[in-house]
């Protein structure tokens, strides 16, 4: 397998199928991974938990479960079943005639949160293709510069991160840089326990970096709604009472204008609004790893491995006090808010530093004939 080239990477980028481009970003930052493998040594690079990362934010991409997980959510909900029952009631106090039973059905065919669910998906698509074109453009220029050295070279390393912006992140690149800058010199460290260290450090320095500029797409999928509540209420009304007429140059005009009490519309716009930021947020808070499935919400279950039990490397003691509130402890590692960026960064160090020494991780995200479709262009079929 060749090493990914920037090429390769800024071709990917270009792609404007979402679906088909997050595929081939999630079998890309694996074969970089390899490559940074063959540099580095087989601790978990930043590329190989992207690769893992990638693959998970194409279930959302490919809107995989999502409305039948809302549909389930919102049929089976307590809170909707009583806010119906109340509209019902309060149509009934103006003379309407409801017919039947007010559908679900019908009712989250009018609210139509579908909608909302592809802008979800488009954020994290735009999320999924910045932070490829940036880091992982990066990597493949890391793998390219340095792949065939046999002995560390600090002015070269040196010159490959002063390619990169100065400043902090957004904008910058100043952790970007100080993570080659590390990935550089755990390449020739001789000492098991400090090569280890260091490419955690450099592990996290790069993974703030990304969540940082991941930040925005992130809280725009979280948050994203139903469409204007005033415009769902006469869409609702007119669903509700076909048939219904008020004197009026709008027959719901009176109805609108508190002639009813309706403020139980917001409120099932409302229900319906939170139903779908908790769907969004089990696609965005599952990772599927190579034999396990990961609630991002849960603390983890699982130990730091030995090598990285106690710290002894300044600059990594002193990024862990900055990410992980709940020092050498896997306690309250389960995130509790995905959009609140410290809460994120507190599950990804966690995350870091208990799987960086699992071999697993290093397994291909796709079969051989899915890659071969890949390759082609096209999208594979089956699952994903």
């Amino acid at each position: 397998m060749s090493a990914p080239t920037i090429e390769d990477v800024d071709r990917i980028s270009r792609l404007d199928d979402p679906v088909l481009r997050n595929l081939q970003i999630t079998q890309c930052y694996y074969e970089i991974s390899q490559s940074v493998a063959q540099l580095t040594g087989f601790s978990a690079n930043w590329c190989t938990f992207a690769t893992w990362a990638s693959k998970q934010a194409g279930q959302t991409i490919r809107m995989e479960d999502l409305i039948p997980a809302l549909e389930e959510r919102f049929y089976v909900s307590p809170e909707i079943a009583a806010l119906l029952e109340e509209l019902a009631g309060n149509l009934q106090i103006v003379g309407a005639r409801l017919k039947t039973q007010i559908s679900k059905q019908a009712i989250i065919k009018a609210l139509n949160p579908e909608t909302a669910l592809v802008r979800a998906s488009a954020a994290v698509g735009r999320g999924n293709k910045k932070v490829f074109e940036e880091i992982g453009r990066e990597f493949a220029r890391f793998v390219a510069v340095f792949y065939g050295d046999n002995k560390f070279n600090a002015e070269k390393l040196a010159r490959f991160c002063a390619a990169l912006r100065p400043g902090e992140p957004p904008d910058g690149q100043r952790l970007l840089a100080e993570a080659f800058m590390v990935y550089g010199e755990a390449r020739f460290q001789s000492d098991a326990k400090e090569k280890v260290e260091l490419m955690l450090l450099a592990n996290l320095r790069a993974g703030f970096h990304e969540q940082v500029r991941l930040q925005p797409e992130i809280a725009e999928a979280l948050n994203t709604s139903l469409e204007n509540p005033e415009d769902l209420k006469r869409k609702l009304l007119r669903l509700l009472l076909p048939d219904f007429w008020i004197p009026a140059r709008d027959p719901l005009t009176r109805l609108l204008d508190h002639d009813l009490p309706l403020d139980v519309i917001d409120r099932l716009v409302r229900e319906t609004n939170r139903l779908i930021r908790h769907v969004i947020t089990d696609h965005l808070m599952t990772l599927h790893l190579p034999g396990e499935v990961l609630r991002l919400g849960r603390d983890l279950r699982t130990a730091f491995p030995k090598t990285l039990e106690q710290i002894r490397n300044p600059n990594l003691r002193q990024m862990l006090a900055q990410t992980d509130p709940t020092p050498d402890s896997l306690k309250e590692s389960g995130t509790e808010d995905w959009a609140d960026l410290k809460d994120r960064m507190h599950f990804i160090t966690d995350f870091f530093r208990a799987y960086q020494e699992r071999q697993p991780l290093f397994q291909a995200p796709f079969t051989g004939q899915q890659v071969a479709v890949l390759k082609s262009g096209r999208r594979p079929h089956g699952p994903l």
